[in-house]
């Protein structure tokens, strides 16, 4: 899919859409328990892979509008299949390796090669030390055994994701559990929104320490009727058209979210006074787009952007990339970016997505400003698929050609 904008002053409201993130909690949440009703869900290509593979290990599941019912996984019943399709999202792969080593049958993950290039080590390493089986080949995992209540060592600073995904697991086994953060631990508000999750199901996790979180085995997940709360890290594309000189007004977000990315705002207004230096260790989602902030106003240091480098795609490379189209350099180190002060003009060449949604949706803020071409830009079905919709409700003037 192809996308033009023009040059456009956005103005308008717009309502936020629901959170992937907490959606990807709440469905497994609800598929452990007997039956649950989760509202407001946003059905993008991530979270059909979620449905799907939760389908697969036993789910019973009923779709209507934006609701979903539920329910029915049971170790005792079995599963349904056992291949499981995770697509392109690491959340649903890396959530549901702990939950596969529950049934004691062979399942296969399956997913893009791109998803299977982004590392998988800590789950590897956690099957060689406890005698399960873990086999990557090409764009498959493969596991077999029955995970067991104890003590996991897991490094803080690869993803939160495998936390998350032993946090959704363990609580099922017979006995207590520990899991140990070595090192720092980054992306840790995304732990703060498992933890909600599984309390909202019924679930208790309690962190002693910063790095230590006590599990309590032999509980059950309770039916529930809940609603997914508004997404901050989608709804910051539209909060920047106003660091850009629109005027937007951005409503359906939870004020007490524990949602890491609401950092946005702040981060947003810093962008507008200075070059300043602001880590993103703890909010990587933001990067892309805050990098597209800097570039129309001040320029900025980031650090803390390692991570950037196993997403969808490698975000830093790639923003330098298009960036410099748009005439403004950055430069990428292995821990942090410089985005320098420029003067924007419009790009003579085509802008490339990448295959990556933020990518997509930070280089369409700054063609606002300067109008061009993005290529590659259906990515956003990955996270918002109706995100051109909204941006062309805000008076932005676009084409979209398939």
């Amino acid at each position: 899919m192809v996308v033009t904008i023009n040059k456009s002053t956005a103005f308008g409201r717009v309502k936020a859409p629901p959170s992937k993130s907490m959606a990807h909690r709440y469905l497994i949440c609800g598929a452990l328990s007997p039956e649950s009703e989760i509202k407001g869900v946003g059905f993008s290509e991530d979270i059909k892979a979620t449905l799907s593979c939760l389908e697969a290990l036993g789910a019973d599941i009923e779709i209507s509008g934006d609701t979903v019912r539920i329910g029915g996984i049971d170790m005792e019943k079995g599963i349904k299949k056992d291949k499981l399709f995770c697509n392109e999202s690491g959340s649903t792969l890396r959530f549901l390796i702990p939950l596969s080593l529950l049934f004691e049958r062979e399942i296969t993950l399956k997913g893009t090669k791109r998803l299977m290039e982004r590392s998988l080590s800590v789950y590897a390493d956690i099957c060689a030390s406890t005698g399960l089986e873990f086999s990557q080949i090409g764009e498959s995992v493969t596991v077999k055994g029955k995970l067991k209540a104890g003590k996991y060592s897991v490094r803080g600073d690869v993803s939160s994701q495998f936390i998350s995904g032993l946090m959704f697991a363990l609580p099922m086994l017979p006995n207590d559990s520990v899991i140990d953060i070595t090192g720092a631990l980054e992306s840790g508000s995304y732990l703060g929104m498992t933890v909600k999750a599984l309390a909202d199901f019924g679930v208790r996790i309690s962190r002693t320490d910063e790095n230590t979180i006590y599990i309590k085995g032999n509980q059950t997940y309770k039916p529930r009727s809940l609603t997914v709360e508004g997404d901050y890290s989608n709804a910051a594309f539209f909060d920047a058209l106003n660091a850009l000189g629109g005027n937007v007004a951005v409503s359906g977000l939870n004020k007490k979210t524990c949602q890491g990315d609401a950092v946005y705002k702040k981060l947003f207004d810093v962008l507008l006074h200075g070059t300043p230096e602001i880590d993103i260790s703890d909010c990587p989602d933001l990067g892309p787009v805050l990098m597209a902030v800097a570039a129309a106003n001040n320029g900025a240091h980031f650090i803390g952007t390692r991570r950037l480098k196993i997403k969808e795609s490698d975000r830093g490379a790639a923003m330098a990339e298009e960036l410099a189209k748009f005439g403004c350099r950055v430069q990428v180190g292995d821990n942090d970016i410089t985005v320098y002060s420029c003067e924007l003009k419009t790009p003579e060449l085509p802008l490339d997505g990448h295959n990556d949604h933020r990518i997509v949706m930070s280089l369409a803020v700054l063609c606002t400003l300067t109008g061009g071409k993005i290529y590659g830009a259906q990515a956003v079905s990955k996270s918002f698929p109706d995100f051109f919709e909204r941006f062309s409700s805000l008076g932005i003037d676009l084409e979209v050609e398939e």
